[in-house]
């Protein structure tokens, strides 16, 4: 995939679809960031027992929902049980794991540009980065496709294998000294980093490359604008009802 020259989805997204404004990884998360403003969202996409694509980001149930076990090892109909809103806020009570076909549909009716992070539970890596690009190719045809992004390089090279015109993203906490040869190896477009291990001249040598820069997670208004300002594409924030992006248009690249 040749390199990129303007960043296609939205300068911000919602952290897991909402932010700090509604539970993690669910539909009232895209509702949330919608109804603020926000015009693209990040969300974790694990495979279910049944090999399933869900929204969800630890590979055990006991954070999010009201379930116990791995995710891995529980079927489509008991996530379809489970309670995913109430430890957030009694208001979200009832709230589901959402598959990641109804995500799509909900994303696309609301507009919204996505970062979809392939987060495989152990031991799944290939048939993960496979099954959530397959469907990601499925669900976006004739819309703007999600950028599929994931720490693990195995799940982004059987993406590449299953939907090559996707494109994709390399995410790591800091940025690594051969991280060059780490994008290419997955033919990443992006590279993605922790915010605060980021300074100018890595932004500047990762956008020199032709690749696109994101960093997260952003919940600070005044260091949003310093990231933006060093060149960097795109924030993740848990606070999009706060964190705006630039008026101003994108530089240019080397």
């Amino acid at each position: 995939m040749p390199p990129p020259t303007a960043w296609p989805l939205a300068r911000v997204l919602a952290h897991r679809c909402g932010g700090a404004l509604a539970p993690e990884n669910t539909l009232a998360g895209l509702d949330a960031a919608a109804a603020c403003g926000c015009r693209g969202v990040e969300f974790d996409v694990m495979l279910s027992g049944d090999g399933s694509p869900v929204l969800i980001h630890d590979e055990t149930l006991e954070r999010t929902t009201s379930g116990r076990g791995r995710v891995a090892d529980a079927g489509d109909e008991v996530l379809r049980g489970l309670d995913a809103g109430a430890w957030f806020a009694p208001r979200f009570a009832g709230e589901q794991i959402p598959f990641l076909d109804a995500c799509a549909a909900r994303c696309r009716a609301l507009n919204l540009s996505v970062n979809l992070e392939i987060k495989p539970s152990t031991g799944y890596e290939a048939e993960t980065g496979r099954v959530a690009a397959g469907h990601a190719r499925r669900l976006w045809a004739g819309a703007l496709p999600p950028l599929l992004s994931s720490f693990s390089e195995e799940a982004l090279a059987a993406a590449a294998e299953a939907a090559p015109e996707l494109p994709r993203a390399l995410l790591v906490e800091r940025v690594p000294h051969d991280w060059r040869e780490r994008c290419a190896r997955v033919g990443a477009v992006a590279l993605h980093a922790e915010a605060t291990s980021l300074d100018r001249g890595v932004v500047e040598a990762v956008r020199a490359t032709g690749l696109w820069m994101a960093s997260y997670t952003v919940n600070a208004i005044e260091y949003a604008e310093m990231l933006f300002e060093w060149g960097v594409d795109c924030v993740i924030t848990d606070r999009p009802d706060r964190v705006r992006a630039p008026s101003s248009p994108l530089a240019g690249r080397s």
